[in-house]
């Protein structure tokens, strides 16, 4: 498989946040999958990438050029993809990817995956959407999630299509069985 990982640009203010995207990397490619990402040298997203590049994996980066052109593509990828703006780095990386997975971040982080998840609803593609639970990051926006569910917004088979766990073994294995459910409105 090839795994999308949204995270964060910025390390974080905990080594946790580092040590565990590090082991996600070398995680996925211990398991014989690879990397998808934003293409960056920084934040979580370069750690995860030189963590798979350092497994011997590969990494296909997608960035923008305004990105690029400030400096911040990482180099050595197996691929690096140069678009024109967001919105199209987020359809080539789910494009390329065949799962979706969100390390800590901020709200770019939260936009990729809910994006990803909300397309999944939709049924514009059957792949799983995962949130890497470090340290609890995640436990207010499934706490979220649920509130969705309570008030009508969400129903449950939606909410449940996203893969929560705290080791990436774990989370890995739940992706390669994934079944997604009926899409909305069929």
């Amino acid at each position: 498989m090839k795994i999308a990982v949204f995270c964060g640009s910025s390390p974080g203010n905990k080594p946790y946040f580092i040590e565990a995207a590090e082991h996600f990397g070398q995680t996925m490619t211990r398991l014989g999958h690879d990397l998808v990402f934003g293409g960056g040298n920084v934040g979580l997203m370069g750690c995860v990438a030189d963590a798979v590049l350092a497994s011997g994996g590969k990494a296909y980066g997608v960035i923008p050029e305004s990105l690029r052109d400030r400096e911040l593509a990482h180099q050595g990828l197996t691929r690096l993809d140069v678009v024109k703006s967001m919105h199209e780095r987020k359809a080539r990386m789910a494009d390329l990817a065949d799962a979706f997975v969100a390390l800590p971040g901020g709200p770019g982080t939260m936009d990729e995956i809910f994006e990803a998840w909300t397309w999944g609803q939709l049924g514009y593609h059957h792949k799983p959407c995962a949130l890497y639970n470090v340290n609890g990051y995640y436990d207010e926006l499934l706490s979220l999630i649920g509130k969705m569910f309570s008030s009508g917004f969400l129903k449950q088979e939606y909410a449940d299509m996203v893969i929560v766990e705290q080791e990436p073994e774990a989370l890995i294995a739940r992706l390669e069985n994934y079944q997604p459910p009926i899409q909305k409105w069929h």
